[in-house]
């Protein structure tokens, strides 16, 4: 399932069969070998000529959202077993993966990579999925339990729980049943920590704070301590 940018929409009058409006069985031809494309000249004479898919037109109405008409193309071409409005809906809700994402990178500070070497990177990037995924656990555990939705929980605050708890973990690391408990609490508190419901809410993209005027780290930084600051703030004989 691909929203459709670049490629120029179908009609009713070029496509193949109209499932109802702006749902229309269409077919993409095969585009021309490049040079620079990712498969080989082999790979892309093996492809079909022809892929037939399925073309669902998009109206926004909600305010503050860009654009206003998109194109989904999908392979689900039954129009019974898989009905547009379905299709929309679960188009609309992949800004959980992007909010999943922000969770990775910024509450656990993934954003910015601190290793030097290629494979220490790929260890940094291991460990951060390692520990995201232990706590999605936990949080679904959570959701279990108190029959809340797991995607209403707040990952920040599910966070700032096991920050908050970590102390007393260590403490019982030696007892498992005072553990347990601890654990059971946890995802107690975990479960507390519910989102407001705010469908197609719109997040400019948009930075709150202001820079601050230094200029950047370009060169090592026994280098940068012998050159003069160009800042507004500049230090004498820096």
């Amino acid at each position: 399932m691909v929203s459709l940018a670049r490629r120029k929409p179908f009609t009713a009058d070029n496509a193949l069969k109209t499932f109802g409006d702006g749902d229309l069985l269409i077919q993409w031809k095969k585009p021309k070998h490049r040079r620079d494309a990712a498969y080989s000249d082999q790979q892309w004479r093996a492809l079909p000529e022809y892929l037939t898919l399925r073309q669902i037109k998009v109206v926004i109405t909600q305010p503050g959202f860009r654009g206003a008409i998109f194109h989904i193309v999908t392979t689900l071409l039954d129009p019974q077993k898989y009905p547009a409005d379905q299709i929309i809906e679960l188009y609309r809700q992949r800004w959980d993966v992007e909010l999943f994402f922000r969770d990775i990178k910024t509450t656990l500070g993934m954003d910015i990579l601190r290793c030097k070497t290629p494979e220490m990177v790929r260890k940094e990037i291991v460990m951060h999925w390692i520990v995201y995924n232990c706590i999605r656990w936990l949080m679904n555990q959570a959701s279990e339990t108190s029959k809340a939705a797991v995607r209403r929980l707040s990952f920040t605050a599910s966070v700032q729980a096991i920050r908050q708890w970590e102390p007393l973990m260590l403490q019982a690391k030696n007892n498992l049943e005072e553990q347990r408990r601890l654990v059971t609490h946890l995802r107690t508190v975990i479960a507390e920590k519910v989102v407001l419901d705010r469908p197609d809410r719109g997040e400019p993209r948009a930075v709150k704070r202001r820079p601050k005027s230094y200029q950047l780290m370009t060169v090592p930084r026994h280098e940068m301590m012998q050159q003069t600051h160009q800042g507004k703030y500049g230090a004498q004989g820096a």
